[in-house]
């Protein structure tokens, strides 16, 4: 069957049939959507923090419970990841990403009438915090399947939605809660939230099938003689005996070639049968969720990078304000380094994926330089003792966040990792194993903090999860290389020993054959 570069125009529910990675087309479809999902799920979370004075007044409780709220939220968003890919691989992205919209939106609008604490964390936590794991890895994971060249560009680049929401979101809330309240603040953003829904129907599955190509070499003789010897008696080639299938440069094989017909149909007829049979070989069953991911040690370091690294990911946007008020600054002043934090993030996320689209280069080694640097601006902030010391610290923070935070789950896309064919079970479990850091993450420097009296430590804390994601970021490549010689040593080994059993006299049989083919031909 004849191969085209695109498939023929389908309707919006059909998926896109290429011979290769489009690196555009319809992908840029799918940055866009994925922009918006970023500011709608990601966004909104970063921003809840307006809500947290108006529900302590309502519910009369303490920051720390209400706190839970989120990290209820982003425990279930991550720890729900497995599920995600399963759903995933047996119902197309499209239909999660939208079901995962509707269980958003659906959380939010239930969260505006809730009574107590313990209904937001049902409605908000558990169910809105489902939809943002069924919105968000579905989308960066068909995300990467549309693009090879410029995946680190164009993920980081649509990944900046998040902190344009963040910016926009915040004092666009605050406004609207003077307004209408926070109750039917809060059921606005629920209704904002259901476009996820839009989002998610732009996601058209993407086919990747490679091309055929058939080299025909012209004849040079017109006679067949030069390809085939025909026994008199059964009248098939000793090619054939040997491998059980014609030569395909004889003329006699080459599709549409009229001019050398074959001496029997019966021989035509067994070949054509072979061609189709291995034309078309059945396609592999999807596995729903592959954990053979788990046996790859390179995948095994960079999961481990991942639980660690998410150590220090939280810890400036929640204790930066309280540390700023510990050294007398003003809270107007606190609220312009958060802002600042978050358009530095903007900056950290486009040169990341710049730096990581040159080629040749070597991703995962600018990933470890990032993160190593991201360590150092963590354990700069305990030395800042005025503002512009904390601001500093903020925005050179802000940007290394913005480098890694935009590029480690694309990363595992990287032959140096798992690869393309293995990224949306491998994310699934990595997203995973992070959703453990992230609920003891927070807990943790809070029993610091009030072991200390001194919110330096919680710095001093996730800058010693940094350092030890950066330990075993650097092995993963060692790992994946020495996994590639083990398997290319075992398979010359098998090939030494498949010729080993070969008869000695196999390949002696053969060559007699051809001397005693070639005579007979002289002769002719």
């Amino acid at each position: 069957s004849k191969m085209t570069v695109k498939a023929v125009k389908m309707p919006c529910t059909a998926p896109n049939v290429y011979t290769k990675v489009p690196d555009g087309g319809w992908g840029w479809t799918i940055a866009f959507a994925f922009f918006f999902v970023e500011a709608l799920t990601y966004g909104i979370i970063k921003s809840f923090g307006v809500f947290f004075n108006d529900l302590m007044e309502s519910f009369d409780e303490t920051n720390s419970r209400i706190s839970w709220i989120i990290s209820i939220c982003v425990f279930v968003q991550t720890f729900t990841a497995p599920l995600s890919t399963v759903l995933s691989n047996r119902f197309g992205h499209r239909f999660v990403v939208m079901a995962g919209g509707v269980l958003i939106s659906t959380g939010m609008v239930i969260a505006s009438f809730a009574r107590t604490v313990v209904d937001m964390y049902v409605t908000i936590g558990v169910i809105s915090g489902l939809g943002y794991c069924l919105s968000f890895l579905p989308t960066v994971t068909i995300l990467s399947q549309y693009f090879d060249k410029r995946r680190s560009l164009v993920t980081a680049v649509a990944s900046t939605g998040e902190c344009f929401a963040v910016f926009s979101f915040a004092p666009a809330i605050t406004a609207l809660k003077e307004q209408i309240g926070w109750r039917y603040s809060l059921l606005s953003v629920g209704v904002l939230q259901l476009s996820i829904v839009v989002c998610g129907s732009l996601l058209r599955p993407i086919i990747i099938k490679e091309q055929e190509e058939v080299k025909v070499q012209p004849p040079e003789e017109p006679t067949e003689t030069k390809y085939m010897l025909e026994n008199e008696q059964t009248r098939t080639s000793i090619e054939s005996i040997d491998s059980g299938v014609e030569i395909t440069t004889s003329p006699s094989n080459v599709p549409g070639n009229t001019k050398a017909e074959p001496k029997s149909d019966e021989p035509k007829e067994h070949v054509q049968i072979l061609v189709e049979n291995n034309s078309t070989p059945p396609e592999p069953k999807t596995k729903l969720l592959d954990f053979s991911v788990m046996r790859d040690y390179s995948f095994i370091c960079y999961a481990f990078f991942g639980l660690f690294a998410t150590l220090g990911f939280f810890a400036p946007s929640l204790y930066i304000i309280p540390l700023s008020l510990s050294l007398g600054i003003s809270k107007d002043h606190s609220a312009y380094i958060l802002s600042a934090m978050a358009i530095a993030e903007v900056f950290g996320r486009i040169s990341a994926g710049w730096v990581l689209n040159k080629k040749p280069i070597r991703k995962i080694y600018i990933e470890l330089i990032c993160v190593v640097l991201l360590s150092v601006a963590l354990f700069a902030f305990p030395f800042a003792s005025e503002f512009w010391g904390l601001m500093t610290c903020s925005i050179f923070f802000g940007f290394m966040l913005g480098t890694v935070a935009g590029t480690h789950i694309p990363l595992l896309a990287e032959d140096d990792v798992v690869g393309i064919a293995k990224m949306s079970s491998a994310a699934g479990v990595y997203v995973f194993i992070q959703s453990l850091a992230g609920l003891a993450g927070p807990p943790l420097a809070g029993v610091l903090v009030d072991t200390t009296q001194n919110y330096s430590s919680a710095f001093y804390s996730c800058a010693a999860g940094m350092v030890l994601g950066a330990v075993f970021l650097s092995l993963v490549r060692p790992c994946k290389a020495g996994l590639c010689h083990r398997q290319q040593q075992c398979a010359e080994e098998s090939a030494a020993e498949v010729v080993a059993d070969l008869p000695d006299d196999f390949i002696e049989m053969d060559i007699g054959k051809a001397e005693n083919s070639g005579k007979g031909c002289d002769g002719v």
